[in-house]
């Protein structure tokens, strides 16, 4: 049997923040059969690309069974368990884009995103939701500090070994 780390970013900005990234984590420690292995501190941020009440964000780690033939297959996998454990916990939203391409982003009550799955590089539609782009490393993180620096606490030496340029 394979693993493969995978690390997350959680968010959360609406009910109550700090319970809704507790339950989440323990979803997850259960759909993935592993207990995390990190956790890095959690902190309290500015909404991101809207006015709305700030965020309480963290990064995670799990090392998780390699499901799938591929990394991209493995990942579309680990997504999925994401978006049942955010429908889960009340998220109702889909990604919505302007008329020139740009994210609408809103507030929620959980938001998980795949920051790393393994040492890999992915691109790929997420078959389920044609209108849904999975890229890993997920695009934007080096502009947004309530990613980088809950991910810098928890970062292990492969992850840094395999992508230099996001922790110079």
């Amino acid at each position: 049997m394979e693993f493969v780390d995978v690390y997350f970013s959680l968010g959360s900005n609406l009910g109550d923040r700090k319970e809704n990234i507790i339950k989440a984590l323990t979803m997850m420690d259960k759909a993935f059969c592993s207990r995390r292995r990190a956790l890095s501190s959690i902190i309290e941020t500015p909404a991101y690309g809207f006015s709305a009440p700030a965020f309480l964000n963290c990064a995670a780690l799990y090392r998780i069974c390699r499901t799938g033939e591929t990394p991209s297959q493995g990942a579309l996998h680990v997504l999925d368990i994401c978006k049942w454990i955010e429908w889960k916990l009340g998220r109702e939203d889909h990604p919505l884009y302007g008329d020139s391409g740009e994210r609408i982003y809103h507030s929620r009550p959980i938001d998980i995103d795949i920051l790393f799955y393994g040492n890999a590089r992915i691109a790929c539609w997420r078959p389920a939701y044609p209108s849904q782009y999975l890229i890993v490393p997920h695009e934007g993180i080096l502009e947004r500090s309530f990613v980088m620096d809950p991910l810098r606490e928890i970062a292990k030496e492969p992850l840094k070994r395999a992508f230099p340029e996001y922790f110079r």
